[in-house]
């Protein structure tokens, strides 16, 4: 409870992305269940991870802006608007902080 207000702190480095083949739908490529499961299958695994990753942005943004909120009481509307935007620009776009929005279960 005591280090509820303290400022985050967010380590600086960045995952290299995980091996796998990528996945673009409607190009004909052969990627599928079938034809080469391996390949299906690391596809779908990425995605997943992919997912799980803007799940957690959105959970930890979403955070921020109800600890915002609680802090700054009356005059939230004022002193969170930079939190509030950057939670609104993740959230009301359709991919949702997703890297491959436009892939498709094509199984």
């Amino acid at each position: 409870m005591t280090d509820m207000y303290d400022p985050k702190t967010v380590p600086d480095f960045s995952l290299p992305p995980y091996p796998h083949e990528e996945h673009t739908p409607g190009v004909g490529d052969g990627i599928g269940r079938a034809s080469n499961p391996v390949k299906y299958l690391q596809a779908v695994e990425q995605r997943a991870r992919e997912r799980q990753v803007a799940v957690e942005t959105v959970r930890l943004l979403r955070r921020d802006v109800i600890e915002c909120y609680r802090k700054e009481g009356v005059n939230h509307y004022e002193n969170c608007r930079e939190v509030v935007d950057k939670y609104a620009k993740v959230v009301l776009k359709r991919s949702v902080g997703q890297v491959q929005p436009d892939w498709v279960d094509e199984g």
